[in-house]
């Protein structure tokens, strides 16, 4: 009973709070469930900073859920390069498409409803209901979790999934009738003063005098996060291979990471100098010159990328990849953020 109580006393100075320090954001300034969901979707795993262009850009080019579930696949996605995460922007317009032909393109006003979207979990389904359409219904993210950690002083791994679940459970159940001002508010708190590497600015916090970790002097061990599986490490030589102004361009896999986006040639090793001769001679290329582009690393969520990367100028194109334009290549072309250095060459 502890945990509802002091959770109970996180309402009213979490509203307060916000009213008062909220930031403007282009989603906040209408209650408009599609620009809501875009913006939600945007923001897992993404800094605010960040979803911003992006945001923008979307809406722009897909301003109703009419136009998303219409959007040619690959301009979707060319609208998604660099947010990560590809098949979200997938499941936006499968989700979409439901929407137009079941909901005559409104999205629907319940939380049960939400959830049966493709792309659409517990948490995506809350922020949603209850800030669209203020149904009393909790949405829990990673700053939610650490907030509510603190205040309860919860020993409890907040990346398993039987904590998340015991949270939003136990928050469905002291939701306020501004439900979405309280779950905006929440996270609001968590990204920007109850911070989650380093100190908490817990002097500006304003559930300080509830919070049972400040009081014990414990917000640097809470929340407590079991370690995660370690990643797999893998080598790749990335070729940007230009003749007669055009890039080498391939299509993925339409399945496994990355599925259906396009990138630049690439082996599964750091190759010697021989080794990149032999490549280009199996690839059918004569060569011209060729400039060592420098090392990078990309980190996915279980699979880290170690390249390394030449710029070929070659003598002729072969019928292995796809050969465009420079500008065609910059503005048609969806390439996944993890070649987004390499492209910087271009």
């Amino acid at each position: 009973m502890q945990d509802l109580d002091l959770m109970k006393k996180m309402a009213e100075p979490t509203l307060k709070w916000y009213q008062e320090n909220k930031r403007e954001l282009p989603w906040r300034k209408e209650k408009n469930p599609y620009h809501i969901w875009i913006s939600e979707i945007m923001l897992q795993q993404t800094r605010i900073e960040v979803v911003l262009g992006y945001y923008e850009r979307f809406l722009r080019s897909l301003p109703m859920v009419k136009d998303l579930a219409e959007v040619d696949e690959e301009k979707l996605l060319k609208l998604w390069e660099g947010l990560g995460y590809y098949n979200r922007a997938r499941n936006l317009k499968k989700a979409a498409q439901i929407v137009q032909e079941k909901y005559n393109g409104i999205m629907p006003k319940n939380y049960q409803e939400l959830l049966n979207l493709p792309g659409i979990g517990e948490y995506t389904a809350g922020a949603i209901a209850s800030i669209a359409y203020n149904e009393k219904v909790p949405a829990v993210d990673g700053n939610v979790l650490r907030v509510v950690s603190r205040v309860v002083l919860s020993k409890k791994d907040v990346l398993g999934a039987k904590t998340k679940k015991e949270f939003t459970e136990k928050l469905r159940q002291i939701m306020p009738k501004r439900a979405g001002d309280f779950n905006e508010g929440l996270m609001e708190l968590g990204e920007r003063i109850c911070l989650p590497n380093g100190e908490p600015i817990c002097e500006q916090c304003p559930l300080q005098k509830v919070c049972l970790a400040k009081k014990e002097n414990l917000t640097l061990n809470i929340p407590v996060r079991n370690a995660k599986i370690k990643r797999k490490k893998e080598q790749k030589t990335v070729f940007l291979l230009e003749y007669e102004n055009q890039i080498a361009i391939r299509k993925r896999d339409k399945t496994g990471l990355l599925a259906d986006l396009y990138e630049f040639p690439n082996v599964d090793k750091k190759c010697t100098k021989k080794e990149l001769e032999d490549v280009l001679q199996n690839w059918n290329l004569q060569v011209n010159k060729i400039e060592k582009l420098g090392s990078y690393r990309h980190i996915f969520s279980h699979v880290e990328w170690d390249m390394i990367g030449f710029k070929i100028f070659v003598k002729n194109a072969n019928q292995e990849f796809v050969w465009v334009e420079k500008q065609e290549l910059l503005e048609k072309y969806p390439i996944p953020a993890a070649f987004s250095k390499f492209r910087e060459k271009v």
